[in-house]
């Protein structure tokens, strides 16, 4: 009898397997980390696999390309950039969000105000990208219709031209934004709902010459990553999404740009720890070693870990059909 039920339970999950198969995303591509290198002479987007291996780069501007974000699917990358080959009138400090595909090719231009917009990050419902701009002269977060279909809205708004918000990250239910911002007079670690309402404070340190910044939230919804100065130099810390159990995890180590792997269990990260900012990972416990992926005579930054978990199907919900399987089974 229970072998006939365990048989009835795996046709049943083969067909609904095969119904919603037309409706998941493609598999992870290869590359799994998208960064920032100057090793050819310029800041350009490259991509690498989860071990450091495969390393190639993406784009080639005769400027400067930096800060990679992956959309849910993984089809597509948006980045930072002043400049692609056709562009007309681009100036120097004129900043704008790019998205190009995976592969490198089809770049498009997502923003054109003739001011700064950075910090590209995909909403995992894979609709929208916050970013932040300085079209209203400081620095304020946006977010932007991937579609084009309405206006940028802006989420923050901190009335003086001295006080900034940048570094929006996304929670993976796409309800919550994290960010950076110095409106107490240094910069701390923030958060909103996605519509820019219920902003507070997460992070208090309390001290002007104490940073901070690059909040990263981690694929279960659960921690925030991100560098913090309060030990002298910049460092990885992690905490609770209150703000609550602020823990170091790189110790003793230079760390910046943190970015969560699939699973939650390790960060990747930038670290001068050998003379040159390289790309390393660690696991968000702080228990073992550094990796380091990159070795470089020049700069790699910007490390961004493309995330499966944040892939959703076409009708925005995500897919949990491996979990719901898990549990038929038991």
């Amino acid at each position: 009898m229970q072998r006939r039920s365990n048989f009835a339970y795996f046709i049943l999950a083969s067909v609904v397997a095969a119904g919603l198969m037309p409706l998941t995303v493609d598999a992870a591509p290869q590359a799994q980390i998208a960064f920032t290198s100057e090793r050819d002479g310029n800041r350009e987007i490259y991509v690498m696999d989860a071990d450091g291996g495969n390393q190639r780069r993406l784009t080639n501007s005769r400027l400067v390309d930096w800060d990679p974000s992956w959309s849910p699917g993984g089809r597509h990358i948006a980045f930072a950039g002043n400049g692609r080959p056709g562009d007309w009138g681009i100036r120097g400090g004129d900043l704008e969000i790019y998205v190009i595909d995976a592969d490198g090719t089809n770049p498009r231009k997502f923003t054109n105000n003739l001011r700064q917009d950075t910090d590209p990050a995909w909403a995992p419902d894979g609709k929208r990208i916050a970013y932040t701009s300085t079209i209203d002269r400081n620095r304020e977060v946006y977010v932007m219709d991937v579609d084009g279909r309405r206006d940028p809205r802006r989420l923050t708004n901190s009335g003086h031209v001295h006080i900034h918000n940048w570094n929006p990250s996304w929670s993976p239910g796409s309800g919550r934004i994290a960010f950076t911002s110095n409106r107490d007079g240094n910069l701390e670690i923030y958060v909103m709902d996605t519509g820019g309402g219920n902003q507070r404070r997460l992070t208090n340190s309390g001290h002007v010459h104490i940073h901070n910044s690059k909040p990263s939230w981690s694929p279960d919804g659960r921690r925030i990553a991100f560098a913090s100065s309060r030990d002298g130099n910049m460092r990885i810390y992690v905490m609770n999404t209150d703000g609550g159990q602020q823990r170091n995890c790189t110790k003793d180590m230079h760390g910046d740009d943190p970015s969560w792997s699939p699973d939650g269990k390790r960060i990747v990260f930038v670290s001068e720890r050998d003379g040159n900012k390289e790309i390393y990972t660690i696991n968000a416990d702080g228990r073992r070693d550094p990796q380091r992926l990159t070795d470089s005579p020049q700069a790699d930054t910007d490390p961004a870990w493309f995330n499966p978990a944040f892939a959703v199907a076409p009708a925005g919900r995500q897919v949990t059909m491996w979990g719901w399987l898990k549990q038929l089974s038991r």
